[in-house]
């Protein structure tokens, strides 16, 4: 069944320069991508052929969605102004280009406070950015894996950033322009059990609006963020397909291997989803 049928959409995070050919290569029906260097601080750019007007034309023909990861060096919660003001530059940045190729969302991560500082900071840093900046797109927010200052790592944080988001005004929440992406590989490292996440997630949430599937190579509770393939880790595999069909959101794999390795588990995947239990 395709996406178009109505069926949970599956795909992979893939290499920007071409988006569309990296799904198909897969078989997939969804690309996640990065815009420009992960790891950097430079204006967004759109690596595929003839711009960000081309890609959103190749993906639509392709029934392919969009979905873009921000920048690891985003922090919008930190108290330190010379990271914290440029974060929101450049997500206001990643949203707009990310609104131009057609993107169904901007993935971004909870971010931390300095060792010392209040983490009420840090919520509050976050409902002034998402009042700040113009959500042309819905912006996801994902959980993290370690960090005892992170804001999304454990169930207490994500309560607490959700709490501060909803007060935001024009309440975006409501409005769908803020969302929540759940990421297993982080959720098993932070310590959250699989077999209740998605149930403790939409208890506080009310949504989860993508699935990272992602297996782990560290123990639960480590605080380590290593992905591995499904099935090949310390995650249980059936605890990872419940997750991914509890949840009911579009799914992607951000596992090793390239397109064979992720085609697997994207097969994989669809095999457990047409399943019933």
């Amino acid at each position: 069944m395709t996406a178009s049928q109505g069926s949970q959409r599956v795909g992979a995070h893939v290499d920007q320069l071409d988006p569309v050919a990296e799904a198909r290569h897969r078989g997939a029906d969804l690309a996640q991508h990065f815009l420009g260097d992960p790891q950097g601080w430079k204006k967004p750019t759109v690596a595929y052929e003839g711009g960000a007007r081309a890609l959103r034309s190749a993906a639509e023909s392709a029934d392919i969605a969009l979905y873009v990861h921000a920048p690891y060096v985003l922090n919008v919660a930190t108290t330190n102004n010379r990271i914290r003001i440029p974060s929101r530059k450049l997500l206001q940045q990643q949203i707009d280009l990310a609104a131009e190729i057609g993107a169904e969302g901007l993935i971004v991560h909870g971010g931390h406070v300095s060792k010392g500082d209040d983490p009420a900071a840090g919520f509050d840093n976050w409902r002034k950015c998402v009042e700040r900046i113009d959500l042309k797109v819905p912006l996801l927010i994902e959980n993290t894996a370690g960090g005892d200052n992170a804001m999304a790592r454990h169930l207490d944080r994500i309560a607490r950033l959700w709490e501060s988001v909803s007060r935001a005004e024009g309440d975006p929440v409501g409005a769908g322009r803020v969302g929540f992406c759940l990421d297993t590989c982080h959720a098993h490292a932070s310590g959250i059990e699989l077999v209740t996440v998605v149930d403790e997630i939409r208890g506080i949430t009310g949504r989860i609006d993508l699935v990272h599937a992602n297996d782990s190579r560290d123990a639960f509770g480590s605080g380590a963020d290593r992905h591995i393939n499904l099935g090949q880790g310390r995650i249980e595999p059936v605890a990872l397909a419940d997750v991914v069909r509890a949840a009911g959101a579009p799914v992607v794999v951000e596992t090793p291997g390239g397109a064979q390795g992720q085609g697997s588990d994207i097969t994989w995947l669809r095999e457990q989803l047409s399943s019933t239990r």
